[in-house]
């Protein structure tokens, strides 16, 4: 089990991993080792997300998410597939736990009497510098 927060646990059975051939660095191994990192995670029949946190997740996911609720994230900066594999990982997690973080409610306020004629009066002497600036009217 992998913990994302203190309440949220995945499975590492939900996560599957693939080896690709990186574009990056690596020297004449790159043509060789199979060293990037492709993982996908079913955010739609994960059991271990409530429902609200993979609603936030779905739509944080963004592009990285297929028409089938599956996230797919590509690792493929370090040279060893060990160090690929970890930052995927730590990727998806990050996400998860940008998702755990319930959005806060905005409650509509309104602006208060003494608010408004604060306002009213700043504007006033606004006017009254710029009236001041104009050239005198000739009668």
């Amino acid at each position: 089990m992998i913990q994302v927060t203190p309440s949220i646990a995945i499975d590492e059975s939900e996560i599957e991993e693939s080896f690709v051939r990186a574009s990056g660095p690596g020297g004449q191994n790159v043509n060789k080792v199979s060293s990037a990192v492709q993982i996908r995670f079913d955010v739609r029949h994960s059991p271990s997300l409530p429902n609200d946190v993979a609603i936030r997740l779905m739509k944080l996911a963004g592009s990285r998410l297929t028409q089938d609720g599956v996230i797919v994230i590509v690792a493929q900066a370090q040279r060893s597939q060990k160090r690929n594999r970890e930052e995927a990982v730590e990727r998806l997690l990050e996400l998860i736990r940008a998702a755990a973080v319930r959005p806060q409610i905005r409650r509509a306020t309104r602006p208060t009497k003494a608010s408004k004629e604060r306002r009213l009066a700043s504007k006033e002497r606004r006017s009254g510098v710029k009236a001041g600036r104009s050239k005198p009217v000739a009668d």
